[in-house]
């Protein structure tokens, strides 16, 4: 088949990587150093412009997620009935309402799939990223059936784990408290360590590898998560409100040397490791 990717950063360029072990890969990017880079790397066989998607057999739209919308309503305006369309941001909602009257909507499919690292661009790409990963797939009776299969096809030897969820929101919603939330933190954390630092010059020669874990989201990049906060307002609004409250109740736990409350909330946090593993 051919695949046009755009947007060539960490997650178009690892797709790429691993589409162009069966398919023909076109990348679509405004950076002309990822342009060049993705060529250089071989990730795409050549960089065409967006007046060629009508030629492909499958687009990936791979850009930030405040791009993402008109983004794919522009390509379900241009392509014909034989097209497939599937996004991969992190937030689904928005998205999900451009295209909802479309005539063409049964071509696209809202997919979020659960990979990455902390680092960006072409040169980020990894062998093997969504490898036993989690792909989120959002409104899929609204896509056509040749069409999900299609994907399913496609995405099969990714070796990654599908799940349905038919309500864009509700994934928004916990995609907040289980990633938007966690780079939140790690940001904030790194903030907080980094301005700590000009006093105190040798907090990084102490640090440990729990302290280097936490922040390891803290370097990721700003293009990239700007977008999704702005986007995702109204479910990380209600995460962070969340989250603050904890931070409140445990500081009062310290102040007031409430030992017990203390041990009793790491206690029964403990329990995530029964579902993590």
């Amino acid at each position: 088949m051919k695949i046009a990717i755009i947007g060539l950063g960490l997650i178009g360029g690892s797709l790429a990587l691993e589409f162009s072990k069966n398919h023909t890969v076109f990348g679509i990017d405004n950076n002309q150093e990822h342009q060049q880079q993705a060529l250089d790397l071989r990730l795409v066989s050549k960089i065409i412009s967006f007046d060629k998607i009508d030629l492909m057999d499958v687009i990936v739209v791979a850009v930030p997620v405040d791009k993402t919308a008109d983004v794919v309503f522009s390509i379900l305006n241009k392509i014909p009935k034989n097209i497939l369309v599937f996004d991969v941001g992190s937030t689904k909602e928005n998205v999900c309402k451009k295209v909802k009257n479309h005539p063409k909507r049964n071509q696209f499919l809202a997919t979020h799939p659960i990979a990455g690292t902390e680092f960006s661009g072409p040169k980020a790409t990894v062998k093997n990223l969504f490898t036993d990963k989690v792909n989120i797939i959002c409104e899929q009776s609204q896509t056509a059936k040749e069409k999900l299969e299609l994907y399913q096809e496609l995405m099969k030897p990714l070796q990654m784990r599908f799940v349905f969820m038919e309500n864009a929101s509700q994934h928004d919603k916990h995609i907040a408290y289980v990633s938007h939330l966690s780079h939140i933190s790690s940001f904030m954390l790194g903030k907080t360590v980094l301005e700590i630092e000009k006093e105190e010059e040798t907090i990084f020669n102490m640090a440990g590898s729990g302290f280097e874990s936490t922040v390891r989201l803290a370097k990721s990049a700003p293009t990239t998560w700007t977008p999704i906060f702005i986007q995702n307002k109204k479910h990380i609004l209600n995460a962070l409100e969340e989250y603050i409250r904890n931070l409140q109740e445990f500081k009062r736990n310290i102040e007031n040397k409430e030992q017990e409350k203390i041990y009793n909330t790491i206690k029964k946090t403990n329990k995530i490791k029964e579902i993590l593993n």
